[in-house]
């Protein structure tokens, strides 16, 4: 994403604003008021409403990116225990992004309304350049760790169910706060979500070192 301040607050407010109450709900003069901007700037920057819709799927892109890091190129053979820890590393990064980092709320809020829309440009946006290739790269990840082939459809389903439980502790926060005991999200909590989510993926693999 270019990194002028004003085009970064603006997708920042205007995330928030989609995610709270839907692209066509939202409002531009809200999202440049909250980014201290002119409306004007929506269209300079992105060319209108519906282009900074498309920046903010870019935005949650690029930040989720950044969390996968860990994810190693697979060329050639990588051993079971290589992929084993990579896949808990890469379990460890997931859950605190998306526990404690405080731009998880307004990313997961906006993906979801997305996602309750089946003609979003944001999905048709997201799919191609962030969910299948990474989505592909777990599979492939997970089949070195486990001998299963990479495409198959329980790997892939394993995948998906592996992601699933992690972005539940973010989706139902208040539930399982309230269940819990906590107060709310904090370095504690994270710890234990990610005890917990390690021993799952252990449970899946046929456990692992680390």
């Amino acid at each position: 994403m270019d990194a002028h301040p004003t085009r970064i607050s603006l997708v920042h407010a205007a995330m928030q604003q989609f995610g709270r109450s839907g692209f066509e709900a939202a409002s531009t003069r809200t999202i440049a008021a909250r980014a201290g901007t002119n409306i004007s700037s929506i269209a300079y920057h992105f060319g209108g409403k519906d282009g900074l819709r498309l920046a903010c799927a870019d935005a949650v892109a690029g930040r989720i990116a950044q969390v996968a890091r860990p994810l190693p190129v697979l060329q050639g053979d990588l051993d079971p225990r290589s992929a084993r820890l990579a896949l808990r590393r890469l379990m460890r990064r997931i859950v605190t992004f998306l526990i404690i980092s405080p731009e998880a709320s307004d990313a997961v809020a906006f993906v979801l309304r997305e996602l309750a829309q089946p003609d979003s440009p944001v999905l048709d946006r997201l799919y191609p350049t962030l969910v299948e290739p990474r989505h592909r790269a777990l599979c492939a990840l997970w089949s070195a760790a486990t001998g299963q082939p990479a495409e198959s459809e329980d790997v892939k389903l394993a995948v998906f169910s592996l992601v699933g439980q992690v972005i539940y502790f973010r989706v139902a926060a208040p539930i399982v706060q309230r269940r819990m005991g906590w107060q709310r999200y904090s370095r504690p909590e994270a710890r234990a979500i990610t005890r917990r989510m390690l021993a799952n993926l252990d449970r899946m693999i046929g456990g692992a070192d680390g």
